[in-house]
């Protein structure tokens, strides 16, 4: 058994009393308002993030987005080209297999880098080249394709039958 594996099997026998203090030497901070069996799952993930590392940034990002409700981003993946006009002018930017960014011949970091080329100012790159929508658009576009999808199925099955 690993050492990570043992500290998280000795929260099992410990007292409540013992898990907010170890809540308090682990973390620094004020024991949360939870159950023991609560503060227990808590006590392992924190044991577990700090020696083998926490969330990525893509995962924290898209749980606060979750968590808030207010948008939903979609990850750029290989293979795909996006289109942005800006002033009149149609701008395209390829996502290449090694998730490398592309505009006019150039490699760029990140969307936002582009983003920024283009406008002169700051800019959410996701947000700029529309993967970033409001969780009411997204819904209403889910909505909107399940309809059709039902629709759809509808008439194959009435095709069908006739």
């Amino acid at each position: 058994m690993s050492r990570i594996e043992a500290e998280v099997a000795a929260l099992e026998d410990m007292s409540s009393a013992a898990l907010r203090e170890a809540w308090v030497r682990l973390t620094a901070t004020p024991v949360p308002r939870i159950s023991p069996r609560l503060l227990r799952l808590a006590l392992a993930w924190e044991i577990q993030a700090r020696k083998l590392g926490g969330l990525s940034r893509a995962t924290t990002r898209s749980l606060d987005q979750l968590a808030r409700g207010s948008s939903r981003t979609a990850a750029p993946r290989a293979g795909m080209r996006l289109v942005r006009e800006w002033q009149g002018r149609a701008h395209v930017v390829t996502i290449g297999e090694d998730q490398v960014i592309r505009w006019e011949e150039r490699c760029y970091a990140s969307l936002s880098e582009v983003a920024r080329a283009i406008t002169g100012t700051r800019w959410s790159g996701p947000a700029f080249f529309g993967l970033k929508t409001k969780v009411a658009v997204a819904a209403e576009r889910t909505g909107r394709a399940s309809r059709s999808a039902t629709a759809a199925a509808a008439a194959s099955a009435a095709g069908a039958a006739a």
